[in-house]
């Protein structure tokens, strides 16, 4: 698709050296920012589950919703297992998130509105996406928890990630760069 497209609307510029930077970036997000961010929110919302199940089940059928409920000891310890979650887990990924976050703060502070420049590239796509576990965007396409319906903890946790340099510019792509709307066959674009 990214090849098809008018070359100012790709995610991924034609020039080797741009191109490079982008998918360095994206790259770098993907390995860090994304594993360690879903974790950390993981650590604190599977703590909290009549919280999140209603985030979790919305929109599920009513037997799924039941049985999600029942079985949500289960669907913990292998979530849990699945992610690596072990006591005192959250502390070294809260640190590698707000590392990435001051890294991308770092690129912005020369006044570039994009991560790589000028214009929106897979790598702002990539860090928008990636830090919404932390930032819990209102534009994200499912309804996320806010800041007010969560522990004191979770909420202080997005609300600093938010605050940061990098959370603003993750909240802006969301309300900026996001397509909303309806794609042809009327469901959400």
């Amino acid at each position: 698709m990214d090849e098809r497209a008018p070359e100012e609307l790709r995610l991924f510029p034609l020039e080797a050296g741009e191109r490079a930077q982008v998918e360095a970036l994206s790259d770098r997000f993907d390995e860090v920012l994304g594993p360690r961010a879903r974790r950390l929110i993981y650590v604190h919302v599977l703590g909290d589950p009549k919280t999140a199940m209603p985030f979790n089940n919305a929109g599920v059928p009513a037997w799924e919703d039941r049985f999600m409920r029942v079985t949500f000891p289960l669907a913990k310890r292998w979530i849990e297992n699945a992610l690596g979650v072990r006591p005192g887990v959250e502390v070294g990924d809260e640190a590698a998130v707000f590392a990435e976050f001051d890294h991308v703060a770092e690129l912005l502070a020369d006044g570039r509105p994009y991560l790589c420049g000028e214009r929106f590239t897979a790598a702002d796509l990539t860090f928008a996406a990636l830090s919404a576990a932390v930032t819990a965007p209102p534009q994200y396409g499912t309804r996320l928890p806010q800041p007010e319906e969560l522990k004191p903890a979770t909420a202080e946790l997005i609300e600093r990630a938010r605050e940061h340099p990098a959370g603003r510019f993750a909240l802006r792509m969301f309300a900026t760069e996001r397509v909303s709307g309806t794609g042809p066959d009327g469901r959400p674009g």
